[in-house]
């Protein structure tokens, strides 16, 4: 495949994050990951929108149906000229308990999604059945039989026992064997635990089909889970993190290849165009700026705007991951922006805030009168431990120290996932769910032998998949949530949710005129909604 040779001219709004890519270092910090809508971590039901893919139609419903919603379609693709894929600030990526739908009934809840249909022949029980009812070695020994024959019982059984779940395990697909191997883990069965990832090792590949793919990554985190190493594997990961240069280089195959993070960076900049489109100045406090590529195209915006452009500060907040991702530390991304704004005739100004979102304080931000402030979220609040990990609980504080700042706009993005206090079953059937959409939308893009995307699979997904898998406590970071809980998270914290106008979809719609028609747009309740096929995947919003 191709790279895109750059969007179509749409207007102003599209122009917010769409200049020429000749113009500008394709490099990103990919974010972690996403909900949909108000319920419980257990529960399978959530919010539902309406989402349309070429002429197919699907839903994510809620306790009634959707009415309201404006559907945008992307047209079909002559080639596929993707531009990027997974969430999390170094790279990363549902199903309830209830099985799917048929297509004609699919629903896409926020809280499930994860295929849990029984093929008919009952397979995905068995395996449970096993565990119940046939004899395993330590309860067939009569302590009345000589020692030796008890050996032999006890070797007999071990292997029909073994034979049986090895028989059974060869007939699951991919899907089931996941599941069937995470319930294994789950009630610490080592055993049947260990036979059903020694198959699972057979079946997968980083070079395979999208579930091949993603298995290999969720085979990792099964076994760390199973050894009690999550942690001590996740540091490992992070330890072991390619060089700057190569990370660079694997973000970029990753931003060419899906559209998720430009599906962030031009809603947020249309939304922020928008409500400053009559300020003089202007000041932006983006909470996971990474290579700042987001506002070179929104510097180019302010250069044409009728009238001249504004004055225009940023305040960039980074942690020590990303200044690794971009080789070093935001004063990078300051003199970068500085030069371009120049090139641009954009009064500017940068200020550095190389923290994380737990550490930041009032005094950080260096708010002045007189300024018009915007505060940018990309994919980063689920980073935020909430008061299920720690009692300060910095998601909520850090949503009320930005309220206190009184911003006229704040934009969320955040990965349509249920993974915060999820159990762990249903997080592992959400974290399946997924990323299977998500491998399945890079694959239509790269070929699968190619060692780019491979490599970047690898360095920017794994670790993250880890982390969901075999993390708990402070050490899991990947904590997405629904937009609903997100809402009455916002909601608690004192802002209004703002109605997008319909430039957003516009402009993101013109965007999706360069990826599969695979790819879906759809509008409910002033939320925008990016799915693909029928899987929801991000959601982009605006509060004041």
């Amino acid at each position: 495949m191709q790279a895109s040779q750059g969007p179509r001219r749409m207007g102003s709004a599209h122009e917010l994050c769409h200049q020429p890519m000749q113009q500008v270092q394709q490099y990103y910090t990919p974010c972690r990951a996403f909900d949909n809508s108000i319920y419980n971590d257990s529960s399978s039901s959530g919010t539902q929108i309406s989402l349309k893919t070429q002429n197919e139609q699907f839903f994510i419903m809620d306790s009634f149906p959707v009415t309201d919603c404006a559907i945008y379609d992307a047209a079909p693709s002559v080639s596929v000229s993707s531009n990027r894929s997974p969430f999390s600030p170094q790279c990363s990526p549902s199903c309830m308990s209830e099985p799917r739908r048929s297509f004609e009934n699919a629903c896409i809840s926020s809280a499930s999604g994860c295929s849990g249909a029984d093929d008919g022949s009952g397979k995905k029980h068995v395996l449970r059945e096993l565990n119940n009812k046939l004899l395993r070695p330590e309860y067939d020994i009569d302590d009345s039989c000589s020692c030796s024959f008890d050996d032999a019982v006890a070797k007999s059984s071990s292997l029909t026992w073994r034979n049986q779940v090895l028989d059974v395990a060869s007939r699951l697909d991919l899907k089931d064997l996941l599941i069937s191997s995470a319930e294994a883990v789950a009630e610490a069965d080592v055993t049947t635990a260990e036979i059903l990832l020694s198959v699972l090792e057979k079946r997968v590949s980083i070079s395979g089909e999208p579930m091949q793919r993603l298995s290999a990554y969720m085979l990792e985190g099964l076994r760390a889970r199973l050894l009690s190493s999550g942690s001590i594997i996740y540091k490992k990961l992070k330890c072991n993190e390619p060089t700057s240069s190569e990370l660079l280089s694997y973000m970029d195959v990753l931003y060419h290849i899906c559209p998720y993070f430009k599906f962030a960076y031009m809603s947020a900049n249309v939304v922020i165009g928008e409500a400053m489109k009559n300020e003089s100045r202007i000041h932006i406090i983006d909470f996971q700026i990474a290579q700042g590529n987001q506002w070179v195209f929104f510097i180019h915006y302010l250069a044409r705007r009728p009238g001249g452009p504004p004055f225009l500060r940023i305040t960039g907040v980074d942690d020590s991951h990303s200044a690794h991702a971009r080789g070093g530390g935001l004063q990078l991304v300051g003199e970068r922006l500085a030069t371009i704004a120049e090139s641009c005739g954009v009064p500017f100004e940068f200020h550095n805030a190389a923290l994380s979102g737990c550490q930041v304080k009032l005094e950080d931000l260096q708010v002045r009168h007189g300024e018009s402030l915007a505060v940018n979220f990309p994919f980063m609040l689920h980073h935020m431990p909430d008061e299920s990990v720690s009692t300060m609980n910095h998601r909520d504080r850090l949503l009320r120290l930005v309220k206190s700042l009184s911003p006229k706009i704040v934009s969320l993005v955040e990965q349509e996932m249920n993974t915060n206090t999820a159990p762990f079953l249903l997080r592992f059937r959400e974290t399946l769910d997924y990323h299977k959409a998500m491998f399945e939308s890079v694959d239509v893009a790269r070929p699968r032998d190619d060692k780019l995307r491979i490599s970047a699979e690898e360095h920017c997904i794994a670790r993250d998949v880890v982390n969901l898998i075999a993390c708990e406590g402070a050490d899991r970071v990947e904590r997405q949530e629904p937009f609903g809980k997100w809402k009455s998270r916002l909601t608690m914290a004192g802002f209004t949710q703002c109605p997008l106008s319909s430039s957003v979809g516009e402009a993101i719609n013109g965007m999706l005129n360069e990826y599969s028609s695979n790819y879906s747009l759809a509008e409910s309740q002033g939320v925008l909604y990016l799915g693909w096929k029928t899987r929801a995947l991000a959601t982009s919003s605006a509060w004041q």
